[in-house]
């Protein structure tokens, strides 16, 4: 599933792999690894399709001890709602680090 389980933060995207999801047609869709992240007492990954789509795709995350961890979707509006919360504050902590590091420059 993974080419590359080094999945650890937002500021190596592009470096953390792809993974190839089966869509429910059956067709494939390769997807850049942005971050796997903690949420509550879960993992998730935020994967970015690599059909020019600017919407990253958020998933649950299972690490099972293999080289081939799994991604489940999720089902719950609410799981989902606080998954997202997680990246998107994610999100906003690198970029207030990112200004951060240029005001001392």
């Amino acid at each position: 599933m993974a080419e590359n389980d080094n999945f650890n933060n937002v500021e190596d995207a592009g470096e953390l792999g792809t993974v190839v999801l089966t869509l429910d047609d059956d067709t494939e869709l390769t997807c850049e690894i942005v971050a796997v992240y903690p949420a509550g007492d879960k993992e998730y990954i935020a994967l970015l399709p690599d059909d020019d789509s600017e919407e990253v795709l958020i998933f649950r995350f299972v690490d099972n001890g293999t080289d081939d961890p799994e991604i489940e979707n999720i089902d719950d509006d609410d799981e989902y709602e606080m998954a997202a919360d997680a990246f998107d504050e994610m999100l906003d902590e690198i970029e207030f680090d990112e200004e951060d590091e240029e005001d001392e420059d």
